[in-house]
This record gives C-alpha cells, sequence and structure tokens, in this order.
C-alpha cells in the first residue's frame, strides 16, 4: 500500500483506515496559511517542509459559527461540534487511496463541502472516502475559506489586488485543484480523469468552478448536487452571484461594524472576533456570497451553462424529493390566475389547463419542483449547443428512517452516495444500504469513465440509466426499493414548467 508519498513539497505518511487496503492522508497542506497578510487575499504556494509529515488527523476547520443543537434537522445531522479544532489555518486537502503504486491511474474524486458559503467542512462524517476508494477512486476532500473570511469585498481589496478582489474561498477551491493535478499521480490518481463535485454549496461551488474557463482541463466530469435552483415563479434564484459595487458596500458596511477603518487594521484583528462579529452583524445584514467580480466569477453558472459558455464536461445532477418546492404564493383560484398571466405570460393559457395548476396548499398554488426542473432545463440546453455532452439526472426520494419523520430532506443522500450510513445515528434497515451500495456503485462509474451504469456486487446488472436528452428525457429515482428508471413520462405541466425556466435563464 501506499503509506508514504512524496508530493511538490514534502514527504507524507498516511494512516490506515478502517478497511487496511486503503489509506487516508489527512491534514495536508495545499496552500499558505491564509493569515496575517495573507487574509483576504488569493491562496499562496505553501512553504516546504523537511523530513516526514504525519498526515493521519484532520486539519482545523476553517472560521464559522458554532451552532447550538436545538430543534434543527440540520444541527441534528451534521452539527459543528465545538470540539473540533477551529482555525484561520485551514488551507489543507485530505486523500483516499488504495493504490499500491503511483504508476496505477486511478480516476480520481475532488469534493466540495456545502453549508452555505458559511460553515461545513472536509471531516463531516459522511464524506468518508474509504467506499469509494475501494471501487478504485482516488477521493480528494478540499477545505476552504467561507463567510466573511472567504467571500467579503470592500473597496479597498479591490485597489490593493484588482485581479482577486474577492471569492477567496472559490480561489481556494481552484488552487486545491490545480495541487491535485499537479500532486495525485504520486498517490495512484490519473491528474486527467478527475470529476469535481460537491452539494448545495459545494455543488455550486463546481458550477462557479466549471464557469470559470481558466479552469479549462483541470477536470473531465463533474456532480452537481442540489444546487442548479430556479423557481418558475419569480426572478432570479438561490446562488446568484452578488454585484461587486453591492458587495463592496456590504463589506465597508462590516468594517464600521468591526471598529476598523483600513484593512492594515482588519487584518490585525483576532480572527475569533472577526467571526463572532460577522455572526452578530448577518442578524440583520446580507451574508457574503460569491461576489461578481468579472475576474473568477464572470456571470451567473446556470445562465453560462445553458449558453455552452462553461468548461466543458460531462455532468450528474439531481437532487433531494423534498427540497426547493415552489409555489404561486396566492390565497384563491382568481387570485392565482392573475399572477399565472403576469409570470408566464403566453404560457399561462396551457398553465391553467393543466390540473396541477390548481392543487392549493397551505401557502398557495401549483406546487412544483424548481430544482428538479431546472436541472432537466439546463440539461437540455446543453443538448442544444455545439457540443452536446451526455448528461445525467436523478431524484432521490426513498423513505428516511427516523423519530422526526424528516422525509428526503436537503443533504440526506450524502450518507447514500459515499455510502456512509452506517455513521448516521438513524435507524437504516437492508434496503437502505442495499440503496446505497447501488448509488455508490453509479457514481463511481460516472467519476470513472463519464457513464454510471454498471455491474451491482452480485454481478448482475444494475438498472440502466440513459443521459437525459430531448428524445430520452430519463429520469433515475433512488427510491426505497431500488433504482427505479422512467423516461418519457414528464406531464405536460412538468414540460411547460421546463420551458418556462429554461427561457428564464435566458432572459427572454
Amino acid at each position: 500500500m501506499l503509506r508514504t508519498v512524496k508530493t511538490e513539497n514534502g514527504m507524507v505518511r498516511g494512516i490506515e483506515a478502517a478497511d487496511p487496503r486503503i489509506t487516508a492522508f489527512k491534514g495536508i497542506p495545499f496552500a499558505a496559511p491564509p493569515v496575517g497578510e495573507n487574509r483576504w487575499r488569493a491562496p499562496q504556494p505553501a512553504a516546504d517542509w523537511e523530513g516526514v509529515r504525519e498526515a493521519y488527523r484532520f486539519a482545523p476547520i476553517s472560521m464559522q459559527s458554532i451552532p447550538g443543537l436545538g430543534d434543527d434537522i440540520y444541527c441534528r445531522e451534521w452539527h459543528v461540534d465545538p470540539e473540533i479544532d477551529m482555525d484561520e489555518d485551514c488551507l489543507y486537502l485530505n486523500v483516499w487511496t488504495g493504490a499500491k503504486a503511483a504508476d496505477e491511474n486511478r480516476p480520481v474524486l475532488v469534493w466540495f463541502f456545502g453549508g452555505g458559503l458559511q460553515c461545513g467542512y472536509p471531516a463531516e462524517m459522511e464524506f468518508d472516502g474509504e467506499r469509494l476508494a475501494r471501487r478504485g477512486i482516488v477521493v480528494v476532500s478540499i477545505n476552504y475559506r467561507v463567510n466573511a473570511f472567504g467571500y467579503i469585498a470592500h473597496p479597498q481589496l479591490t485597489k490593493e489586488q484588482p485581479e482577486a478582489p474577492s471569492n477567496f474561498g472559490s480561489l481556494d477551491q481552484q488552487a486545491g485543484l490545480k495541487w491535485v493535478v499537479r500532486n495525485i499521480a504520486a498517490f495512484g490518481g490519473d491528474p486527467k480523469n478527475i470529476t469535481i463535485a460537491g452539494q448545495s454549496a459545494g455543488g455550486g461551488s463546481v458550477l462557479s468552478q466549471m464557469a470559470c474557463r481558466d479552469n479549462e482541463g483541470l477536470f473531465q466530469k463533474a456532480i452537481i448536487m442540489s444546487a442548479m435552483i430556479r423557481s418558475p415563479y419569480r426572478k432570479g434564484g438561490i446562488g446568484n452571484p452578488e454585484k461587486l459595487e453591492s458587495a463592496e458596500k456590504n463589506g465597508a458596511a462590516f468594517f464600521d461594524f468591526l471598529g476598523v477603518k483600513t484593512l492594515e487594521e482588519a487584518r490585525k484583528l483576532d480572527a475569533a472576533f472577526i467571526r463572532d462579529r460577522y455572526e452578530e452583524y448577518t442578524r440583520e445584514h446580507p451574508a457574503m456570497f460569491t461576489v461578481l467580480d468579472n475576474c473568477f466569477c464572470v456571470g451567473d453558472p446556470l445562465v453560462l451553462y445553458a449558453a455552452g459558455k462553461c468548461v466543458d464536461v460531462s455532468v450528474m445532477a439531481g437532487h433531494t424529493g423534498d427540497e426547493f418546492h415552489n409555489e404561486i404564493p396566492a390565497a384563491n383560484e382568481e387570485e392565482m390566475k392573475k399572477m399565472a398571466e403576469e409570470l408566464l405570460g403566453e404560457r399561462a393559457e396551457r398553465f391553467l389547463a393543466c390540473p396541477e395548476a390548481h392543487v392549493k396548499t397551505e401557502s398557495g398554488y401549483a406546487p412544483v419542483s424548481g430544482i428538479s426542473c431546472t436541472v432537466r432545463s439546463e440539461f437540455l440546453a446543453n443538448e442544444k449547443g455545439d457540443k452536446p455532452r451526455k448528461n445525467y439526472y436523478y431524484s432521490f426520494q426513498p423513505d428516511i428512517p427516523g423519530w422526526d419523520n424528516p422525509g428526503t430532506f436537503h443533504s440526506v443522500d450524502l450518507w447514500f452516495f459515499f455510502e456512509s450510513l452506517a455513521k448516521c445515528w438513524r435507524p437504516f434497515v437492508g434496503r437502505h444500504y442495499d440503496l446505497a451500495r447501488q448509488m455508490c456503485n453509479y457514481w463511481a462509474n460516472f467519476i470513472s469513465t463519464g457513464d454510471p451504469n454498471g455491474k451491482d456486487a452480485d454481478g448482475t446488472d444494475m438498472p440502466y440509466w440513459d443521459s437525459y436528452t430531448e428524445a430520452h428525457r430519463t429520469e433515475m429515482l433512488f427510491t426505497g426499493d431500488g433504482p427505479v428508471v422512467r423516461t418519457n413520462q414528464e406531464s405536460d405541466f412538468i414540460k411547460l414548467i421546463i420551458e418556462q425556466i429554461g427561457e428564464m435563464i435566458e432572459g427572454k
């Protein structure tokens, strides 16, 4: 097994995973600590070291709030334990590999965690790379700066470093990816067969990296989980980049809140003080997210993808069944019809002819999964481009056990794709483990070849998952009874919503 590896900065020694055939390397620096003068700068090169560095433990997580457990499903599932080390010095990555030699050229997965660009970390239990490594994948998880440390903008920053005025967290991801390209062969990985993947804000990060043309050639496939989000009933959407001028005003207001006037003063502040004040600040002011700086970020990634202006790779994308549903916020039928005419224009008559338009809920009419229709709309737009790729759509909708009856909530599919659900407190049973095994198989196949199809552990073929196209609108449904494939079964209502979202993204 590869227990000791030479990287560009020095030797690292890993530790055997629960499966001794897998070696885990934890806490490898890929950039210099972003502290002092490096705070709010693009990541700088890591320093070399002498001897062999022990890569046995995860490095500290990036600066972020530590919420109380409370009665919140996400805190119950992935609480930021106060016992976990936290430090501004956080630019480290982790590698899992089953390679015995450096020349094995195994496919590589690079993982970006989610958390709204405000929190999260690669050491979360569900992100265990061991099961994928068993399937021949070299797994890399990258830490990056979040919240004010990763996404602040300020007029003084723009003046000081116009080539990188913001989006430091995204630049961390990019630097980690470039490190992988330069170093992963030493871990038995193939630098020319890399898939980038992430969920929620991590999936949005994948989109952002795809939309940065400087990344051409750095990766060959992408997995976008729960991140292609638009509502058919309103303009804009979650994850839209903020204009630089607006972000600068927010950053200047935050400096005032910190009690400083200059970058020099702000860079001398204690990191925990900035973290705590940011938590207070965002109770009444906007949080900090991706900035349209015209350097790293040049536009809305969904718009750029639909227009064929992203890095050209095959994509697997989908969502869970109970996330990001949208409704027309009308109190009665008359109000709904009026709003439909305003929102949908020429499509309103077709819309109102659909029975689904008249379904009433507690908060409105015509409930629909906007994220589901957005993924499909984006794939249809990609098909019309000069270089259409094979793209795969899924919906995760099994029963999820637990006293809280949670449904298929946002992010619960992570336990399954990583096949790490044995670490979860929920009382999963055999069929859940069967589904997790198959989902992890599909993932590993896509990461390896760009095609998710293959055999299950017993040697039988798994249900065939075709790419999503106009001619074959294939949906992979991950259910409590296993994978179920549907083709060309979209209702007129769903087709209309897909069209509507497509035109909204195109700006028509």
